[in-house]
């Protein structure tokens, strides 16, 4: 177990339109091509551009035994981080520490890192043992620290060649070194911790997938590093394979208590995972916190949209009085119809009053979570539109209306109008095209300033 430190790490890649051609040339001559095209399959699109920042003075500390989520869309620097505390990035300034050592110039075999990836990568033609075990058989001079066993000698080279020799032999004729046996013993404590013992005559195509992405865990477990890294492990699987091994991996870090930094794009991991998450944007962290924290009080509007699900409404209001908004013209990427909406005025509670005080008569957006709108009544305060989708889970249902606007005669499914998702109760009657009146919970919203998007907190 370690503590990582991260201090002002900066990426560029420098890529060169005479590096991407000669990355072309080098390809097609591999293939026998002379052509100057790229081949198929190579979108030069994707390649690095020229002088692209893709970590931007990233500064971050997970503490030891903490288990971080990197979280964030695609592209936004968060497997670029990971790979770069591994060493499979040269980060172009700033410092990676893995407890008390700077490991910049270090190659990743020296780090004592672990790292699990998106594909599963398992060797096809070893068993489930041999995946386990080859990381083990590839590190030399296991300490009495880190070794599962009492510390031993390093095997002489004829020990290595009667093991490698005599390793697809039957279990009765093979030769087995101290090392060996050693190895043997944590392979096996380690697939019975995965519960895929039963499993270890076995080679990759007969497994499932989860069965696979059990197996690789395993084999970063074998080498029991100071700091297991995790690159979106759980994407190729399907929706239940996912949340019972989504578990699984936290227990399995909780029990083991090694420091934990795992990439996802997908919030609903990250708020079932994380001690702590850090959301990335254009490769800057722009919040970190635990999951509730981020849940509650978004730092900006770009937190707030990310995190939830489904995510936050946005509604673009206006601050007429102290503590009361109304409706402001939509801007025209929201309604491009500009056309008359329907009155709404909201009195804030009184907390608002102080932080708002500089916001009169100008433009705020209201942030409206969809578990915190219910049914209400007609009435200024709440929201009149009009079912479009109807999404039923069974336990609740996702209704997403069109807000109707003020005159009778524009038909709102007709005109583009502003959308807000409501998360109401399964048992409440409903139907497309109905039309309905949502409340907001008073104590439930969220301001954010409209020109930069940075959130506002009433007084506590």
């Amino acid at each position: 177990m370690a503590r990582v430190q991260l201090e002002r790490i900066f990426k560029r890649f420098s890529t060169s339109e005479q590096s991407v051609s000669g990355a072309v040339e080098s390809v097609n001559g591999a293939n026998g091509a002379k052509s100057a095209d790229p081949p198929e399959g190579m979108n030069l699109a994707l390649m690095p551009k020229a002088n692209a920042i893709v970590l931007r003075g990233v500064d971050l500390t997970v503490e030891d035994g903490e288990f971080l989520v990197l979280v964030g869309s695609s592209g936004c620097g968060k497997s670029t981080l990971l790979r770069s505390i591994a060493g499979l990035e040269t980060v172009t300034s700033g410092t990676i520490a893995i407890g008390d050592r700077v490991v910049n110039d270090l190659p990743p075999k020296a780090r004592n890192i672990a790292m699990v990836f998106q594909s599963y990568a398992l060797y096809p033609h070893l068993t489930v043992y041999d995946n386990l075990a080859f990381g083990l058989r590839r590190t030399r001079g296991w300490s009495r620290e880190d070794s599962p066993t009492s510390a031993e000698p390093e095997s002489p080279w004829w020990e290595q060649v009667l093991v490698g020799v005599t390793r697809s032999l039957p279990a009765a004729l093979r030769y087995q070194s101290a090392r060996e046996t050693a190895i043997d013993r944590r392979v096996r404590q380690v697939a019975k911790t995965l519960q895929i013992d039963t499993l270890l005559d076995r080679l990759p195509k007969q497994l499932s997938g989860g069965q696979k992405q059990r197996v690789a865990l395993g084999r970063a477990m074998a080498r029991n590093p100071d700091v297991f890294l995790m690159d979106e492990p759980l994407s190729n699987l399907d929706a239940k394979l996912r949340a019972e091994t989504r578990a699984q991996i936290v227990s399995l870090q909780r029990q083991l208590g090694i420091t934990t930094i795992y990439v996802t794009h997908d919030q609903t991991e990250a708020m079932t995972m994380g001690d702590r998450i850090a959301i990335i944007n254009d490769g800057q962290i722009v919040q970190l916190g635990q999951p509730m924290e981020l849940y509650r009080r978004p730092v900006n509007r770009f937190v707030a949209a990310f995190i939830g699900s489904p995510p936050m409404n946005f509604l673009a209001v206006r601050l007429k009085s102290p503590t009361t908004i109304v409706r402001s013209e939509l801007p025209a990427e929201i309604n491009p119809s500009s056309s008359p909406t329907q009155p709404f005025q909201f009195t804030l509670p009184e907390a608002w009053a102080t932080v708002l005080a500089p916001y009169r008569d100008r433009e705020l957006l209201l942030g409206l979570r969809p578990e915190t709108l219910s049914l209400g009544v007609p009435a200024p305060k709440n929201l009149h539109g009009t079912i479009v989708t109807l999404e039923t889970l069974g336990s609740d249902t996702y209704v997403t209306i069109a807000i109707a606007p003020e005159s009778a005669s524009v038909d709102p499914l007709a005109t583009p109008t502003l959308r807000l998702t409501a998360r109401l109760s399964a048992d409440t009657p409903l139907a497309l095209n109905q039309s309905i009146w949502l409340a907001i919970d008073p104590l439930a919203i969220h301001l954010f300033d409209a020109a930069t998007g940075i959130a506002l907190f009433a007084a506590a």
